[in-house]
């Protein structure tokens, strides 16, 4: 808006006086104002809306010569509109008209009654339904507070992390929208929303009073806040605030808040979460490829969103994560029960949605007989929960059977009500059931007779009048009518009444039409009435037991993970894990879950990982394209999934619990913030160095890449043994840095492996096996030949590798000189290059390492021939 825009002028209309003074109140917000079937948005509103929707930009006069710019949408079609704005990253604030315009004096009353924003939407078509919306507010001090909020659900959690981890924590909730105190530092790189807002928002004792007012509470007792969750505390009142600004008839469906504290989940920062492919896969354009997608076989929207929060979330403690692998347990070893549950799940509807929204008074007839259809299957989950062959045997699932309330009362009360097949609107059909109101049928009657009467009047006026073409027809503007060709016009009887002239015909009316016309329209307005009255009531029994049906939605969520898992186990060939709190891990036959699905079945090489005390540093080497990435993701792979309370795929597992995964495969440039590669490496393992603990798994992958091969030797060399002497946490680090292999002379509890390939002539085969020790080649022109590199340029390739292995300087030297082909039948080429490099070397210049491995390459060579 200009200034002129924002100030007003004398001449400014009363309507674009109201107009400004709403306004001013929702500045940061496109304001959509409601006039009569439009929403209109005036001056930088309309530019930006006509910008980014396509929308025609016009203008109103304002008073006087004044123009004002004007760009409008239908209130039928808003939605679309409102959900690309918002996508766009826009608030958008919608003013409505808040009495009827007949009985208005003067300007119509208007006023907001919603801000949509990102984090803030109710609307189930705006939303994916496998995944949370939430709106998350952070506090950044040490320890920081984290307050999340999903308006679609009403699930509040407060939460406590270690600065260090805000940002791992934040991005585990994947908001669409993060609130920080003004002038802050974002506290997620990228991504959300960012809402700044005033520092006084995040004291403590007001959120302690919005949130005791909020949920009627005498004190935060009953919470299970403490004061360490002091800053989580400060977060949820600045949400609170900023909520009641965005929904000012507030939040019935919100739920009491879930207090989680620092220590009991794993942080998983967003490199790792990238690297391991949870839940993107690192190619954009890649169809499919993650673990979440391999692994969520449920088929409930409550239980999509919980296997993806547990997937973000690992447990660290033993007894939490052994619950979770005992359900699974009995439901992976009974397939008939399993069956059961999983049919008796699936036609269940976002239990946790539905509920939220109608609790709000938000749902649709269509809502509320979802809402039925999923209560109405409670006990046929029940049945077959109960029928589970061993479900004594685990903890949770005997909860789950014995926290399942039926909603007895609620189911009957919403089938006695509502008809079989609901509308998606209030007068778009018939929402009540015959026989469940009587003010209902009588309306109804009425109504049905008049249009039985009126849908009559077309033959009987036919026969009266003698005009075959005549016919009753209905619009919104003349209402009834009966349409007389002009070529009849002379037989039109003397009581029609002419009521809207066309080209080819004319619409009439008579008094008997206009009579039933007004019992017909009255009687539709009063059956809409009174429908909604009675579907208010039905909202109202829904709120009444919103408490107890999202702690249902829950319980059903966690059961269709767990049958969802098992599932998973059973058809994935996947074994239970041990989990213990010793230090070591060690995987049998361990497999890649992403990648073994991708190929065809028995052709992934399985591999052992053992990592203990006496060997917890791996230096793993091998040939490019010989698999070393991919056993670093499944090693991280399987342990996240052993915590989180998954089946693994290895044919055995024990798992000491970790603290910290941290997984650094590859990197790129980050351009926006003036970093390049190798600047992004080292920042990443900056973080790992510093964040590590004795207790954290790490996966790293060809650190010093970016920078000349001495200095990224030394950094690799350093990393290494620190991690080793002064962190002493569980490390794979996979190199083509051969100098490594000789820390494990040094560093007493590191071993050397490799992944195995087997020479053929000038071609390689990828054995994709691990083996002890390591490779002293990485194979690197072999797989230039393999990707197709011009001949001259893999020839030329291998005699400039001949001379750098032979610590010869290469510019402005002559190619070695080819053997004489007279000789070929006597030598064989590989052998004249071993007597050519021997006369090159420099045994002085060699260390003992170096010229043990030249010895071993003659020898290989040699016996080739």
């Amino acid at each position: 808006m200009n200034k002129k825009g924002r100030r007003g002028t004398s001449t400014d209309t009363p309507l674009m006086q109201q107009y400004r003074e709403i306004k001013a109140q929702h500045s940061d917000a496109i304001l959509f104002f409601r006039m009569g079937d439009f929403y209109e948005m005036f001056y930088e509103d309309a530019k930006r809306a006509s910008r980014d929707l396509g929308l025609t930009l016009t203008s109103r006069n304002n008073g006087g010569a004044a123009e004002v710019p004007l760009a409008g949408v239908p209130v039928k079609a808003a939605g679309e509109y409102l959900r690309r704005l918002v996508e766009l990253g826009h608030k958008v604030a919608i003013c409505e008209q808040i009495e009827d315009p007949k009985l208005a004096k003067g300007v119509v009353r208007r006023k907001v009654v919603e801000t949509l924003t990102p984090g803030a939407v109710l609307a189930q078509d705006w939303l994916d339904g496998a995944r949370n919306n939430y709106l998350v507010a952070v506090q950044p001090t040490n320890p920081a507070g984290i307050a999340a909020l999903d308006l679609s659900t009403g699930e509040f959690i407060l939460e406590t992390a270690d600065i260090a981890d805000l940002d791992a924590t934040v991005t585990r909730y994947n908001p669409r929208e993060v609130v920080i105190p003004e002038g802050q530092r974002p506290v997620i790189q990228e991504g959300p929303m960012v809402t700044e807002r005033e520092a006084w928002e995040y004291d403590a004792s007001l959120a302690t009073e919005d949130i005791t007012r909020h949920f009627r509470l005498h004190d935060l007792e009953g919470l299970d806040i403490e004061p360490g969750d002091r800053p989580a505390l400060q977060a949820a009142g600045a949400l609170l605030k900023y909520v009641a600004e965005l929904q000012p008839g507030g939040l019935p469906h919100m739920a009491r808040p879930t207090v989680r504290r620092s220590g009991t989940t794993i942080p998983l920062d967003r490199m790792t979460k990238r690297n391991l492919e949870l839940e993107k896969p690192l190619r954009t354009d890649a169809p499919g490829g993650t673990l979440l997608e391999v692994i969520d076989r449920t088929v409930t929207p409550m239980g999509a969103r919980l296997v993806r929060q547990w997937l973000l979330a690992p447990l660290r403690t033993v007894s939490q994560i052994d619950r979770r692998l005992e359900a699974v347990a009995v439901l992976a070893d009974d397939m008939r029960g399993r069956e059961r549950v999983r049919d008796a799940l699936d036609g269940v509807r976002d239990l946790e949605r539905l509920s939220g929204r109608t609790a709000a008074r938000r749902a649709t007839p269509r809502d509320l007989g979802a809402l039925r259809d999923s209560l109405v299957l409670l006990p046929d989950v029940r049945s077959a929960l109960d029928g589970l062959a061993s479900r004594e045997t685990s903890a949770e699932l005997t909860r789950c059977s014995h926290d399942l309330d039926l909603h007895s009362q609620l189911t009957e009360r919403l089938c006695r009500y509502l008809v079989d097949r609901p509308p998606m609107a209030v007068g778009q059909g018939d929402s009540i059931r015959r026989g469940a109101d009587r003010d209902v049928d009588e309306v109804r009657d009425l109504r049905d007779g008049g249009k039985q009467f009126i849908a009559s009047l077309q033959a009987r006026e036919r026969e009266r009048t003698g005009i075959a073409s005549l016919k009753v027809g209905y619009n919104k503007v003349f209402g009834y009518y009966l349409e007389v060709s002009k070529a009849r016009q002379h037989d039109v009887p003397e009581d029609y009444e002419r009521r809207q002239t066309l080209t080819s015909a004319e619409r009439y009316v008579t008094p008997e039409l206009k009579e039933y016309e007004a019992k017909v329209l009255g009687a539709e307005e009063q059956v809409v009435q009174r429908e909604q009255e009675l579907l208010d009531r039905l909202c109202d029994s829904v709120r009444e037991s919103l408490g107890k049906l999202q702690q249902t939605a829950k319980l059903l969520a966690e059961l269709d993970v767990f049958a969802g898992l098992a599932e998973t186990a059973v058809r994935e060939h996947f074994v239970k894990p041990t989990v213990t709190d010793a230090y070591g891990l060690e995987l049998r036959a361990c497999r890649h879950p992403v990648v073994e699905r991708m190929l065809p079945p028995g052709k992934f090489v399985p591999n052992d990982i053992i990592l203990d005390e006496t060997g917890r540093v791996v230096l793993l080497t091998g040939p490019n394209m010989a698999g070393k990435s991919t056993v670093l993701r499944q090693i991280g792979l399987c342990v996240v999934m052993a915590q989180m309370g998954c089946y693994v795929p290895a044919e055995s597992a024990t798992v000491g619990v970790v603290d910290r995964v941290f997984t650094r495969v590859g990197a790129s440039d980050s351009l926006s913030r003036g970093q390049s590669t190798f600047m992004v490496e080292m920042s990443e393992t900056s973080a790992i160095l510093h964040a590590a603990t004795v207790r954290s798994l790490i996966l790293l992958d060809e650190i010093g890449r970016g920078t000349s091969t001495f200095d990224g030797v030394a950094i690799a060399w350093a990393v290494t043994e620190h991690l080793h002497d002064r962190i002493g946490c569980k490390t794979v680090f996979a190199t083509h840095y051969h100098e490594l292999t000789q820390l494990t002379e040094t560093l007493q509890h590191s071993r050397n492996w490799n992944v195995a390939v087997k020479e053929s002539g000038h071609d390689i085969v990828f054995l994709h096996r691990l083996e002890p020790g390591g490779s002293d080649r990485s194979y690197g022109v072999h797989v230039g030949r393999l990707a197709g590199l011009p001949n001259d340029v893999v020839g030329r390739a291998q005699e400039i590798l001949s001379l750098l292995e032979s610590g010869h300087h290469v510019a402005g030297r002559s190619p070695p000189t080819p053997p004489d082909s007279s000789q070929l039948g006597l030598f064989a080429t590989d052998e004249h290059r071993v007597l050519r490099e021997l006369r090159d070397l420099n045994p002085e210049t060699m260390t003992p390492m170096e010229a043990l491995n030249r010895l071993a390459e003659f020898k290989r060579l040699t016996e080739e021939q």
